[in-house]
């Protein structure tokens, strides 16, 4: 209930902010402006609804709550605008997919509900000064992550940009890594989601149980395999924008593959230092498994229990 009500809080800040950037035009905007523009400014009104939500309830978890939802949004409003064009049409459908997984994973964990992402916890601690934090608060937690779904959705503008063009190889491959990653990113959110529900319900035994981390599974070949699987989601929607361009660097459409791996990087150290701290046994798995991209390991040297 609280989410729906931020959600049309955000909806009427995001109406607010179009009014101003169209000069009391908003309907005009939205359907006849620029579709990057349009996005910019959708990010921008939910952004400052998730900083006010955040900084009158002190959770501070409600820019993560979009993650699986407004990037679909947006992919869907490129469609539109390119007046459902096949591949815009198709990227659309295989993103819907993604955010759908993404919301069950999230929402079965309690993440529509009182939880918060325990990251910003520990970043509070590391923050004490109240106006520091908030200005963590909304520079990084909401600016920066809003803008981040701008960026990773980005090729669907780009066949906006292009639309009409022929189908080519590159729009095979991409479909078919996409679904493979897919497939990578919920087998290891549902090995993880598994093994966690052991733990709640108070199951003993060796192995995975008694270090207190999953070892096993796809987690025997990376560390994060769920974050590898959705890093390699957007760069095979990255390739669908090299397909109408013909152009792998020269095209916006990487920046969000790109800028999304960087920001792994620093959430996965993050994450694997308070890991590090709560497991005893954490560093020894750190010395013997990948930490993104699936490799041979010797494992834990027990069988999952």
């Amino acid at each position: 209930m609280k989410f729906a009500v931020f959600c049309l809080a955000a909806l009427a800040t995001t109406f607010g902010v179009f009014a101003v950037a169209s000069s009391g035009h908003p309907v005009d905007l939205f359907q006849s402006g620029d579709p990057l523009m349009v996005c910019i400014w959708m990010a921008t009104g939910f952004a400052l609804a998730s900083f006010v939500a955040g900084w009158v309830s002190g959770d501070y978890s409600w820019i993560d709550r979009l993650w699986s939802t407004l990037p679909v949004g947006f992919v869907w409003y490129y469609a539109a605008r390119a007046d459902f064009e096949w591949r815009s049409l198709l990227v659309a459908g295989l993103v819907t997919l993604w955010g759908a997984r993404l919301t069950f994973n999230f929402a079965r964990k309690g993440g529509y509900g009182k939880t918060e992402d325990y990251r910003w916890a520990y970043m509070r601690s590391v923050i004490p000064n109240p106006v520091l934090w908030q200005a963590f608060n909304l520079l990084f937690i909401c600016a920066y992550q809003a803008g981040m779904f701008v960026l990773f959705t980005l090729p669907a503008f780009v066949l906006w940009e292009h639309r009409g063009r022929s189908f080519q190889w590159l729009d095979a491959l991409a479909i078919l890594l996409f679904l493979a990653f897919l497939a990578i990113e919920t087998v290891a959110d549902q090995q993880q989601w598994a093994f966690q529900e052991r733990k709640r319900r108070g199951e003993r035994g060796s192995g995975d149980l008694e270090r207190g981390f999953l070892a096993s599974g796809l987690f025997r070949f990376s560390r994060h395999p769920n974050f590898f699987g959705e890093m390699g989601i957007w760069w095979a929607v990255y390739l669908f924008s090299v397909s109408v361009t013909g152009a792998w660097f020269l095209n916006v459409g990487i920046l969000g593959a790109v800028m999304l791996t960087l920001l792994f990087q620093g959430s996965t150290g993050l994450t694997e230092k308070l890991s590090k701290k709560k497991y005893p046994a954490y560093g020894e798995y750190q010395k013997r498994t990948s930490r993104l991209i699936p490799w041979f390991s010797k494992g834990m040297g027990e069988k999952a229990s």
